[in-house]
């Protein structure tokens, strides 16, 4: 016979099954706040507070945290080298704390190359603290199911991004690449892309969940590292053979059918699915406009942005891949669209470039 458990000893499992959490921030009104935020959740535990770096690395060896929160900007050692530190030794999930500003963004964007789960933008004002605390939860028990996943993505490339070999940029495609992503994103991204030679026969079309303040930083450090051109999109944009276009995080982002490449349109509206840009809108218009010509990549992230959208793809005839579990930082959002039916090829990101490669073509 199975042992019942009484009250206390359901009390007693709760309890061992709790998120433990280690807040690391230098300003003592956050580190009050995150922890309280943190525990309106009966999952979540927060074990330990730090006020630098040092203090946080000494607190993982002490209280063996399952996540750990960190603020990016901080004095003596900074979130950065902290950052690397857990990642390296202690391979401790990360989600980062930012701010909205032009170098908070490329500070986290350095984060997430470096092996942070995830990140959350803090509010401009502590009246607004309140307001992050259902995404503060969310992901930090997202990251406690995640793995610690650090990619060597290829160095910049020197000098200007002019290359002789490269393809005339206005020739037109058939045929049309969309990939979505969240969580564990920009790392995958920076891996895969590279691996796109300049003349793959298609428009790429990316919607990554990020704020608007990233996309276009996220935009011009991609563009450094492919051979592939990479911008913001912006309206009247074509995704032509040679080129990536990455959603801004202002609107979403659809595509219209046109001779010379997809054109992108930009639509303001309420979020789907608790994003904008949201993967579904992108895939919804592209399953409309291309059917058929269509391929479609479902990639790392949380929550299951994009499953519909997918599904209408493959509906159309397009033709569907998913990233697979192993390589995921967050096995949420391909999860989703696999169990449900949407996918035709599931892949480790390793595999992805070469197999988009053999299904688009490359120009003769």
């Amino acid at each position: 016979m199975s042992e019942r458990k009484g009250p206390e000893g359901e009390h007693m499992e709760a309890e061992k099954n709790k998120v433990r959490v280690l807040v690391v921030d230098d300003s003592a009104v956050m580190r009050k706040l995150i922890p309280q935020l943190l525990e309106r959740d009966r999952e979540i535990e927060v074990v330990a507070t730090a006020i630098d770096g040092d203090f946080a690395i000494r607190k993982i060896e002490d209280f063996k945290p399952d996540v750990v929160t960190l603020d990016v900007d901080m004095p003596r050692m900074d979130g950065l080298t902290t950052l690397d530190h857990i990642v390296s030794k202690h391979r401790t999930p990360v989600v980062m704390l930012s701010s909205l500003t032009t170098r908070g963004a490329a500070m986290t964007m350095k984060a997430l190359e470096l092996g942070a789960v995830d990140f959350i933008c803090k509010p401009k004002g502590l009246s607004q603290v309140g307001q992050m605390g259902e995404e503060l939860i969310s992901k930090v028990k997202a990251a406690a199911r995640s793995k610690v996943i650090r990619l060597n993505s290829p160095p910049p490339r020197p000098g200007s991004k002019k290359k002789s070999s490269r393809l005339p940029r206005r020739r037109g495609s058939e045929k049309i690449v969309v990939i979505g992503a969240s969580s564990g994103g920009p790392n995958a991204l920076r891996y895969l892309l590279p691996k796109i030679p300049a003349d793959f026969d298609a428009g790429i079309v990316v919607v990554q969940h990020l704020p608007e303040s990233f996309t276009g930083l996220l935009a011009q450090w991609l563009d450094e590292l492919c051979e592939l051109d990479v911008c913001e999109a912006s309206e009247g944009d074509r995704a032509y053979p040679g080129r990536v276009l990455i959603a801004n995080g202002r609107t979403h982002t659809k595509v219209r059918r046109k001779e010379r490449g997809a054109e992108i349109v930009l639509e303001r509206g309420e979020p789907v699915n608790g994003h904008m840009p949201s993967v579904d809108v992108l895939f919804e218009s592209v399953a409309k406009e291309y059917a058929d010509c269509a391929t479609a990549l479902i990639m790392t992230g949380m929550g299951r942005d994009g499953a519909n959208g997918i599904g209408q793809i493959k509906s159309s005839g397009g033709y569907t891949v998913a990233q697979d579990k192993s390589s995921c930082a967050i096995f949420g959002m391909p999860r989703v669209a696999i169990e449900k039916g949407f996918i035709d090829k599931v892949l480790p990101l390793e595999d992805l470039a070469s197999h988009l490669v053999s299904v688009i073509g490359r120009s003769e």
